[in-house]
């Protein structure tokens, strides 16, 4: 079963303390690395990182989601632990994109098709619990596409 660790600083506390039991609600296990409490000078890389290292023990089973303001600054802390593909979302693209295969992209769908990201950073300041439980559901649901194209890009950022 897959397990998704979440990790959030002030600026995302709230919308982990939504996200979790919905993630579970799914059929998914959880792990909360913190914030365990609305602090506003808690420091993020605390927390998203502590959830980075989880995902990387054991990448085939573990994901996580973290969330902070903007979710910027919480994919370059996870981006930081090697063998973490960690995506930003802060919503929906204003229009339609077409990838080299002429199929129609879902931004976040595509993160995992294509990148085969493990860790979602959600921009809990930008996103209504609505769009983020449907980021979520979907980018949780989605396997990695496994295409050679990608394959080969992944292997050049990992040399």
């Amino acid at each position: 079963m897959l397990k998704v660790y979440f990790g959030a600083d002030h600026g995302g506390f709230s919308l982990k303390e939504v996200l979790k039991p919905y993630v579970q609600s799914l059929g998914y296990d959880v792990e909360d690395m913190g914030a365990y409490a609305l602090d506003m000078k808690d420091d993020y890389p605390v927390f998203v990182q502590a959830a980075a290292r989880k995902v990387v023990e054991d990448p085939h089973n573990n994901r996580a989601i973290v969330i902070g303001g903007s979710g910027q600054g919480e994919a370059f802390a996870a981006n930081r632990i090697k063998g973490v593909r960690a995506v930003v979302y802060y919503g929906e693209p204003a229009h339609t994109q077409v990838d080299a295969d002429g199929k129609t992209l879902d931004m976040i769908t595509s993160t995992r098709e294509h990148n085969n990201s493990n860790i979602l950073s959600l921009a809990g300041r930008f996103l209504t619990e609505e769009e983020a439980k449907n980021a979520v559901k979907r980018w949780l649901a989605t396997p990695y596409g496994g295409n050679e194209r990608h394959e080969r890009r992944h292997k050049m950022i990992d040399a």
